[in-house]
């Protein structure tokens, strides 16, 4: 999927570590960041790249403050946010990240996905390199609103003449070329804010990915990709759908609903704090109350100094049941949308910090009909232990995806790399 993503940026990078010589560091391997600003967190993860793995060496999540629904909404906080997480990243790394490019996750019902043809003429010769970017720079010739710019042109597969399914058309001849692309567009705005506040962190952003794109990294399979899998990414404050068959994307989809929703839901159904609520669900939460024993109670806090109410889980599990129903619902009414959902033969992964909501895996099966299983980060070594929750996959993803965009940029003509830059220069 990565490796016909053409907007990533890589440079030669002298990083200064407390506790290394530059001539040690050499010896080592490159770090890539990820970095995924969510509406309930922020987290950055520094991996260090070599030859046959990534070690994850430092991590740092502090809670999220100036976003809503995935998208900045107080410049101020989110860069104070930003700092805190890179901060901590940085001590337990032992690096300073000011010059490292960095991936950022992007997220949002602004978000928009769609599918788009190209075709060029090679009249019975040899394709090139030159034709197929040719024929993707064709199928991007598409209108879209004033206040969007794309940020993702994902080939899906290429034909030669009547020949279909191929993935790589170089050295092959024919007289006709065509392709279908996945175009992924955002907001300007939403854009602008979001690498400015990076910026104003002291960060240099190297490319804006789409967070269930940099999820599918850590908890896909290629089998699962090849054989038809939903990935649905289950975040603070929306919930993201990316659909793959035959070993690439194939839809994506954004709705302005997450686990925050069930918070403020539990919230204002218990008249409790939002604190306070998301402890409860934490502690207490699940997907289905008929399998709550109806005599559970726990001690729900109230506002002022009233002392805390007595409630059954099952009335707890109960407000949650229905919001989640409701999320779960909508992915499955856009999947039968997309027209993909027959060609789902893996079935669906579900992620994000919901993913923990007890039962879950349960209620998504009855709504899909389909088998369900939660994803954990996948595809590291080094401090595994702080990654390994669905809480943590689009920052592991988001590493992942930046090391095989600088394998694809290390092959790749050095003004690929003005051409980012003046696609940056272009939305700030």
């Amino acid at each position: 999927m990565n490796d016909n993503n053409k907007n990533a940026v890589t440079t030669d990078i002298e990083v200064t570590r407390s506790d290394e010589s530059k001539a040690d560091y050499q010896e080592t391997g490159d770090l890539v960041v990820g970095l995924d600003i969510g509406t309930t967190k922020i987290c950055c993860v520094v991996g260090e790249v070599f030859e046959d793995r990534i070690e994850i060496i430092g991590v740092g999540t502090v809670p999220s403050l100036g976003l809503k629904k995935g998208v900045v909404v107080n410049i101020e906080s989110t860069v104070n946010s930003i700092r805190q997480a890179v901060k901590l990243a940085e001590e337990s790394a032992g690096c300073d990240l000011r010059s490292v490019y960095v991936y950022v996750g992007i997220a949002g019902n602004h978000i928009k996905g769609f599918n788009s043809p190209g075709i060029v003429a090679v009249n019975n010769r040899e394709i090139k390199q030159a034709d197929i970017d040719e024929v993707v720079a064709a199928a991007k010739t598409v209108k879209i609103s004033e206040n969007q710019r794309i940020i993702h042109v994902m080939p899906q597969e290429y034909m030669v003449d009547d020949h279909t399914g191929i993935q790589n058309p170089v050295g092959m001849t024919g007289v006709r070329l065509v392709t279908n692309v996945h175009i992924v567009t955002a907001d300007i705005a939403a854009v602008h804010n979001l690498v400015t506040c990076c910026n104003k962190a002291g960060l240099q952003v190297a490319e804006l990915v789409l967070e269930s794109i940099a999820s599918a990294n850590s908890v896909l399979s290629k089998d699962e990709m090849e054989l038809g899998v939903a990935l649905i990414d289950i975040g603070g404050g929306t919930t993201d759908l990316a659909i793959f068959c035959d070993g690439t994307i194939r839809h994506t989809c954004e709705i302005g609903l997450g686990g925050h929703n069930l918070t403020n839901d539990l919230s204002v159904g218990l008249r409790t704090p939002l604190q306070d609520a998301e402890r409860l669900k934490e502690d207490y939460g699940g997907a289905i109350a008929s399998f709550i024993k109806p005599n559970l109670v726990v001690d729900v806090p109230t506002v002022g100094d009233r002392e805390p109410r007595k409630v059954t889980q099952k009335v707890l599990v109960d407000i949650l049941e229905a919001r989640i129903i409701e999320i779960l619902e909508m992915m499955n009414s856009e999947l039968i949308a997309s027209g993909k959902k027959n060609k789902i033969n893996g079935g669906v992964v579900l992620t994000g910090g919901t993913a923990l909501l007890s039962n879950i895996v349960e209620l998504a099966e009855q709504i899909f009909d389909l088998p369900v299983r939660i994803g954990y980060p996948t595809g590291i070594t080094g401090r595994v232990e702080e990654l390994h929750s669905p809480r943590c996959t689009t920052a592991v993803g988001l590493v992942l995806f930046g090391r095989n965009a600088r394998n694809e940029m290390a092959r790749q003509e050095p003004t690929v790399l003005s051409r980012v830059k003046d696609w940056f220069k272009k939305i700030m």
